[in-house]
C-alpha cells in the first residue's frame, strides 16, 4: 500500500510515518502545506491534485481534517484517512465532512458525538497515542549530567494559551453581556469532565459578542458550523484554558518548586521558574522522564477525551497529574497508572503526598508507562484504525 501522508508540521507525524514503514507500507510524503502556508485554497487544490496525477497513491493520511483533500478524495475516489488529536478543529464542520470516502477517527467522545451524524458510516472514535522504543533509547544515551539538568519537582511544559485567546480582542462588549459571560467562564473553570458553555449561550449575547470583535471567525465556505459553537470553542473554550492556566500554575507556583517550559508570559506569577521552550524530541521526554510531577492541564474545549500530552508523559515513564477527564477511566485506572485531580485544592493535596512518598509514585509511573506500551502505541491505535477504515 503507498499512502500519501499530507503533512502540515504537526508533532505526531514522523511517529504515524515511522509506524507505517513497520507496517510495510510506502509513505509519500507532501510537504507543501509545511512550506508554503499562505497558498490560496485553489493554488492548494490545484498543486495537491497535480502531485497525485503525477505519483498515483492508494489512500492519503493526515492528522486532522483538511476539506480540500477531502474533496480531492472524492473526486479522485481515494480513501482520505485522518485522525483529530487537536481541540477545537473547525474544518471538521466543513460541508466535505459528509464525503463517503472520509474515514474520520476522534480521540474525544463529545467531538465524535457532534460529528458522527453528519457522516454516520465515516466518523469514528479513536484514542490517541505514543510510541516508547526511541524515548527508551534516548534516556539509555543520556548522560547523568543531561538527566539532572531536566529532573525538577514539579514541570509542566506547554502554552498557558494567553497568546491563544481571540476572545481578548473583543471590544467593548455590553456590560450586560460581559459580566453573564464572566460568570459563565468563572463556573466552567472550576469543573472538569462536563463543558456546558453551549448551552448556556442565548443568541443575544452570541450577536453580542460578534459586534464587538472585529474578524469574529467564519467558516470561508458553506459549513455546518453555527456562531453559537464557534463562540463556545474557539473564543471562550481557549479564554477559560488561559484563565485555567494561569491560577493554576500561580497556586502551584506559590506552594511548590514548580518550572514550566513555555514561551507565554509568566510576569504575573513571581515563584515560577519559566524555562523558555523545550525541543520536543530530544528535551521534552527527559523533563517527563525525569521530574518528578507533570502536570496535565486538559484544554477546556477537550470536553470528555485524553490529550496527547498524558500520552506523551506516560510513554516516557513520567508521573502524571491530570485533571479529570471522563474517558481517563477507559483506558487508565486512576490512582494506578496516574494520579487525577477535580479541584485545585485536591491538586495541591496530592503535589504534597506524591513528592513526599517516592515508592509510590515510582509505581505509578512504571504501572503507566506498562499500561501504554501493552495497549496505546501507534502500532496498536494505527492497527485498529487501518483495520476499521478498509472493513467497508
Amino acid at each position: 500500500m503507498n499512502i500519501l501522508m499530507y503533512r502540515y508540521g504537526s508533532i505526531c507525524e514522523p511517529d504515524i510515518i515511522d509506524t507505517f514503514h513497520t507496517f510495510g507500507f510506502q509513505v509519500t510524503e507532501y510537504r507543501r502545506e509545511m512550506e508554503h502556508k499562505n497558498d490560496r485554497p485553489s493554488d492548494s487544490v490545484k498543486q495537491l491534485a497535480a502531485f497525485i496525477e503525477k505519483s498515483p497513491v492508494d489512500c492519503i493520511f493526515s492528522i486532522n481534517f483538511f476539506p480540500f483533500v477531502a474533496e480531492i478524495c472524492q473526486v479522485l475516489h481515494l480513501r482520505y484517512l485522518c485522525w483529530i488529536v487537536d481541540c477545537p478543529v473547525m474544518e471538521l464542520y466543513a460541508k466535505s465532512i459528509t464525503s463517503p470516502y472520509n474515514r474520520i477517527f476522534l480521540f474525544d467522545w463529545a467531538l465524535y458525538n457532534e460529528i458522527h451524524p453528519l457522516n454516520p458510516d465515516c466518523v469514528f472514535h479513536l484514542p490517541l497515542a505514543a510510541n516508547t522504543g526511541a524515548k527508551d533509547r534516548l534516556f539509555a544515551d543520556t548522560t547523568e549530567a543531561m538527566h539532572r539538568k531536566f529532573s525538577h519537582p514539579v514541570a509542566f511544559v506547554g502554552s498557558l494559551y494567553t497568546e491563544k485567546s481571540p476572545f481578548d480582542r473583543a471590544k467593548n462588549i455590553p456590560a450586560h453581556t460581559r459580566g453573564y459571560l464572566d460568570g459563565i467562564m468563572k463556573a466552567q473553570e472550576s469543573v472538569y469532565g462536563y463543558y456546558f458553555i453551549e448551552e448556556l449561550l442565548s443568541e443575544e449575547v452570541v450577536e453580542d459578542f460578534k459586534h464587538s470583535i472585529e474578524g469574529f471567525y467564519h467558516y470561508p465556505s458553506e459549513s455546518f458550523l453555527t456562531d453559537k459553537r464557534t463562540l463556545a470553542q474557539l473564543y471562550i473554550g481557549n479564554k477559560i484554558t488561559a484563565m485555567e492556566r494561569l491560577y493554576t500554575f500561580r497556586a502551584l507556583s506559590d506552594h511548590f518548586p514548580t518550572y514550566i517550559y513555555t514561551g507565554s508570559d509568566t510576569g504575573s506569577m513571581p515563584n515560577i521558574h519559566n524555562m523558555g521552550f523545550a525541543k520536543s524530541l530530544t528535551e521534552m521526554p527527559l523533563i517527563f522522564h525525569n521530574s518528578k510531577i507533570n502536570i496535565n492541564t486538559t484544554s477546556k474545549i477537550i470536553r470528555t477525551g485524553l490529550p496527547l500530552r498524558i500520552f506523551d508523559i506516560l510513554s516516557c515513564g513520567g508521573f502524571c497529574l491530570s485533571n479529570y477527564q471522563e474517558e481517563i477511566p477507559e483506558l487508565f485506572v486512576p490512582g494506578e497508572d496516574l494520579a487525577v485531580y477535580t479541584s485545585l485544592d485536591e491538586m495541591l493535596g496530592l503535589c504534597e503526598y506524591y513528592l513526599s512518598h517516592e515508592a509510590e509514585r515510582a509505581d505509578m509511573a512504571r504501572s503507566g508507562y506498562e499500561k501504554l506500551k501493552a495497549n496505546y502505541t501507534y502500532i496498536h491505535q494505527l492497527e485498529r484504525l487501518m483495520t476499521t477504515a478498509y472493513s467497508f
